[in-house]
């Protein structure tokens, strides 16, 4: 095969890995776990399980399709606690702890189910809750799976525990690599920096053996 042929050969091969990467990656069907700071929604660096809200403190949880901490959707209502918690009294040995639900929108829904409306609660419980044991004082029926990822929240959704959902992007969530299960293969719909750099060096290889080929010819 001629240098031009073997330049023209590979590059075809760069196009055809190029155009065979993923259009879409897949994300995760989840509650997502978040709590204030600074008046902002922080995704929450424990499960609600082990984490130990103060009182005063402001919790929220968001259904979406989402993949991970860096980009999961967040509750859209203000991460606020004199809203929620105003008209409930402080009680000696107990706290408040303001709890947010968001249920995501119907994109993110289950086939056959309708996300509840939003809303928010003020939760009073023992000074040691947990942000589980607050959520499970104002919106049960909670659902938990066996590895104790949180699945339903007042029994929303149905069914389901965060399952993979394929295809396009769906308003107001992520789909990148998930907290459910992260994939090796990057997950964003673009090729690797690896593969590109990989596949052109190739190609270079190749027009430098034609340029040779071409100075020896001449």
């Amino acid at each position: 095969m001629r240098g031009g042929a073997v330049v023209t050969a590979l590059a075809a091969v760069l196009v055809a890995l190029l155009g065979a990467a993923p259009a879409q990656a897949a994300g995760y069907r989840y509650w997502s776990f978040w709590q204030s700071s600074g008046g902002q929604w922080a995704y929450a660096t424990q499960g609600p399980g082990t984490a130990r809200p103060g009182d005063g403190d402001v919790i929220g949880f968001r259904f979406a399709v989402s993949a991970d901490s860096s980009d999961a959707a967040k509750p859209r209502a203000a991460a606020g606690f004199g809203e929620v918690c105003d008209r409930t009294a402080a009680k000696e040995g107990a706290k408040r702890v303001a709890v947010v639900l968001d249920f995501g929108t119907p994109a993110d829904a289950p086939d056959g189910e309708t996300p509840p409306a939003a809303r928010s609660a003020c939760a009073q419980v023992g000074e040691d809750a947990t942000a589980g044991e607050a959520l499970a004082a104002v919106a049960k029926p909670l659902r938990y799976d066996s590895s104790a990822l949180l699945c339903a929240i007042a029994g929303y959704p149905r069914t389901g525990c965060g399952e993979q959902v394929s295809g396009a992007k769906k308003d107001g969530a992520s789909a990148r690599p998930s907290t459910a299960g992260k994939s090796d293969g990057g997950g964003d719909g673009v090729p690797s920096a690896g593969l590109i750099g990989g596949v052109a060096a190739v190609v270079v290889l190749g027009a430098a053996a034609f340029w040779q080929a071409r100075r020896r010819r001449g």
